[in-house]
């Protein structure tokens, strides 16, 4: 169930508003978990079983860990409870794309294949993986008291808002939010998370899925009898519609828990105006990078190595496993490796030249950004060349030319003026306004107006449209 459905903007998410603020405090946090489940087994029936299991075992073995006073039990119960997580993690993301390639292997050689059949990713199954972890680590690290309920600890693993793609949040940010967001449900709040779910609506259905279905239109014509002018249009569209797609359901998860009270962290800071890779970085999937900061970069040395080149593979390698992290394909591993790649050479010498071009800085960033999604959208590496030898080099053939219509240039000016937007200080000024200033009621009766108009717009959309993909979904 996805949050741009009929499904959920219609049946699910009134049902469940009405019965949660008719509920008494003592049986909230129970009417979201139960919500919570309904939620993810409606899409995933099978494999609602396999993550109750897994926060069945993580809650006792982090239990026990924390009432251990020997470092070497509390280490050996952290190792395990981190070998379950992310054996499942592997053996449901990763088996199909080892075996592949060993097969690969085995036929290049002359020996006959390993039988095997593909397995289903349970979905989200990444995000969730990475918040118990967080769970394991900073209850061992001593940063944060273990839960003593099971169903708080369901609860923060289930939420369904922020369940199927994040934002990724770490246990001690959500801890207590478990026990007092009810005090942070006011009326303010309820409504500000309202507009914020309309906006991401908005993002998602208007621009995201108009730029998507062009991309999937050029991405599955032949590459090599593309038109320049048109790989091109692919590209830009794919750029356009994953940070829409995905900034859009943040925004959304991120409304619906401000409507109960949560406080959930910001994912994305206008990626595409960042002014070098780095500061990509630090704007892109936020909760992401500060939990491969926190979890691997560091952990690995961070930047406190005495040897710069040991410095410069710590760097590369955290990048090389978000590109994992995202999929099983060597598109996502050369997608990592790729943005890996700028960060050292940011850090090395180009990030002083960047500096001198200011704010114009962004023309050299989104470039590179936006090669760097066609191995991520590709998948295989050497498709994934194919493609950008045809944006590299003049072919003006018309017979595959893909003209874009009205529509499309409607929308493609409105995701480049919202990407675009705070490269300016007037830009700055206007997005403080309307996501982070107190409203006043002319400014709450303007916010819930242009809403409205979203949401009916949306809700349009998808009523008539079958094309409705999310892209995250399936990580």
């Amino acid at each position: 169930m996805v949050f741009s459905s009929i499904v959920f903007i219609f049946y699910f998410l009134p049902i469940f508003f009405l019965i949660y603020y008719f509920a008494d405090k003592k049986f909230k946090n129970a009417v979201i978990l139960i919500g919570s489940i309904f939620f993810y087994a409606w899409s995933a029936p099978k494999f609602i079983f396999v993550l109750l299991g897994t926060t069945i075992i993580d809650f006792y073995v982090v239990l026990w860990m924390s009432n251990q006073r020997q470092k070497a039990i509390r280490t050996l119960l952290m190792c395990l409870s981190l070998s379950v997580n992310l054996g499942l993690l592997f053996y449901f993301k990763y088996s199909n794309f080892f075996v592949e390639n060993f097969n690969h292997i085995l036929t290049k050689v002359g020996v006959r294949e390993i039988g095997w059949t593909k397995l289903v990713l349970p979905i989200g199954i990444s995000f969730y993986t990475f918040e118990t972890i967080t769970y394991v680590v900073d209850v061992y690290r001593g940063v944060h008291k273990p839960l003593k309920n099971f169903w708080d600890y369901q609860l923060y693993i289930i939420l369904f808002p922020k369940l199927i793609a994040g934002p990724i949040i770490r246990f001690h940010h959500f801890a207590d939010q478990i026990y007092d967001h009810i005090d942070h449900e006011t009326t303010e709040n309820r409504l500000r998370g309202l507009y914020r779910f309309f906006i991401g609506l908005g993002k998602k259905v208007l621009i995201a899925n108009v730029m998507g279905a062009s991309a999937d239109a050029i991405f599955k014509m032949q590459y090599h009898e593309l038109p320049t002018i048109t790989a091109w249009f692919g590209a830009i569209s794919y750029t356009f519609q994953i940070y829409f797609d995905f900034s859009g359901y943040s925004d959304m998860a991120i409304g619906l828990g401000q409507m109960m009270g949560f406080r959930f962290p910001e994912n994305f800071n206008n990626p595409y105006s960042a002014l070098s890779v780095t500061d990509f970085w630090k704007k892109w999937h936020i909760t992401l990078g500060n939990w491969m900061r926190n979890y691997l970069y560091i952990p690995l040395g961070g930047n406190r190595v005495k040897n710069k080149m040991r410095l410069y593979f710590n760097l590369w390698f955290v990048f090389l496993a978000s590109g994992l992290w995202h999929g099983a394909a060597w598109g996502y591993i050369a997608w990592g490796a790729y943005h890996g790649f700028f960060l050292v050479i940011e850090r090395i010498f180009l990030g002083k030249w960047l500096e001198k071009l200011g704010r114009f800085a962004f023309l050299y960033t989104f470039p590179v950004v936006l090669i760097g999604w066609v191995f991520f959208r590709i998948e295989y590496f050497h498709a994934s060349l194919d493609y950008l030898k045809r944006m590299f080099s003049w072919h003006s053939d018309l017979t595959h030319l893909w003209l874009p219509d009205k529509e499309y240039f409607t929308f493609l000016s409105l995701a480049i003026l919202f990407s675009f937007l705070t490269v300016s200080e007037l830009g700055k000024k206007l997005q403080q306004a309307i996501f982070y200033r107190n409203y006043n009621l002319k400014m709450h009766f303007t916010v819930l107006s242009i809403g409205l108009i979203l949401f009916i717009l949306s809700a349009g959309r998808i009523t008539v449209s079958t094309f409705n993909p999310f892209i995250y979904f399936r990580f």
